[in-house]
């Protein structure tokens, strides 16, 4: 039963995200260009940053997987290039997809200062120049 679910899953989530073609974001809904300034293979909505883990290698398609790919962070390359980090739902599989051209600003500044919104320690019992050691 559960194989047969995930069969059906993953045949949808190749209709939805074809190879060279526009898709419908799974997360936000937003109809997506396939092409764009900056990419060659589409990996995620330029509008929620979200994606799908349909890739092993970079516009395959052969992932099994299938799960949606949250957006966890920035990482900025020493190229000064931007990339953003994502985790998969389903399988817990770490991939960094770089930006493209038509990406959501406020969104990528909003994943970049994350960390500093929710530290992981309380910011009142941080003084100046106190060492931490």
């Amino acid at each position: 039963m559960k194989e047969n679910f995930l069969k059906e899953r993953k045949r949808i989530r190749r209709q939805i995200a074809p190879r060279d073609g526009p898709f419908i974001c799974t997360h936000c809904g937003k109809e997506v260009c396939a092409t764009t300034e900056g990419t060659e293979h589409r990996n995620h909505c330029p509008s929620c940053l979200w994606s799908l883990h349909l890739d092993r290698q970079s516009g395959d398609r052969a992932a099994g997987c299938g799960g949606a790919m949250e957006p966890i962070a920035v990482w900025v390359r020493r190229s000064g290039e931007w990339a953003v980090v994502h985790r998969c739902r389903e399988c817990g599989v770490v991939r960094v997809n770089r930006i493209a051209g038509d990406d959501n600003q406020l969104a990528l500044i909003s994943l970049a200062a994350r960390p500093l919104a929710k530290p992981p320690f309380p910011l009142d019992g941080v003084t100046p120049g106190a060492d931490r050691s």
